[in-house]
């Protein structure tokens, strides 16, 4: 994951600005920098958590960060593998800190598909679309996830498709599918060439 992270930032660009944690082995950093953010939320500055994964950490910073800003945290989630899949905090926990829960349709739906599907970023020729399929292929046979062997899965990353499209602000993509993420990764490419 951390590989990810730092390969498609370095390759696609626009991310100089940010620092990314590997919060299994960067745990204490990750937690201090989530809590630091939910503590600088307001009104007209929400904090908008993307919950791929199990809740732990951001159950941790919840509890570490000041109650009063828990109402300008918003978690986008969209299937309940995620939600109860932690080891310290269950999804009710997370809402018990007064949060907003931001529950789109299940991603899975039109974002795990057959390998084919995402032949277009394999064969393409520019790099960056295919390392967004070596990571796909990668997650399928890394064994952590069983249900995505077989499948090109990034049915996480529909919740950033959500995000990106505007979310409940302007009437994000709630249900994205591989059409649309090839549309904005091509449109991005054309723009730059």
């Amino acid at each position: 994951m951390q590989s990810a992270c730092d390969v498609t930032a370095r390759r696609w660009g626009g991310f100089d600005t940010l620092t990314f944690f590997d919060a299994k082995w960067q745990l204490e950093q990750t937690i201090k920098d989530l809590t630091k953010a939910i503590n600088i939320s307001s009104d007209e500055n929400p904090l908008w958590i993307i919950e791929a994964g199990e809740p732990d950490i951001i159950g941790f910073a919840l509890d570490a960060s000041k109650k009063e800003k828990h109402k300008y945290v918003k978690v986008i989630t969209h299937h309940p593998a995620n939600d109860n899949a932690g080891d310290f905090y269950k999804w009710q926990q997370i809402l018990d800190f007064g949060i907003e829960e931001v529950r789109i349709p299940d991603q899975n739906i039109n974002l795990k598909v057959n390998f084919e599907d995402w032949d277009w970023a394999k064969n393409h020729k520019d790099e960056r679309l295919q390392q967004v399929w070596i990571q796909g292929k990668i997650a399928e046979n890394d064994n952590v996830v069983k249900f995505q062997k077989g499948k090109w899965d990034c049915s996480d990353a529909g919740m950033v498709l959500y995000w990106i499209t505007g979310a409940n602000v302007k009437n994000g993509l709630k249900m994205g599918t591989v059409a649309d993420v090839k549309k904005i990764l091509m449109s991005f490419i054309n723009q730059k060439e």
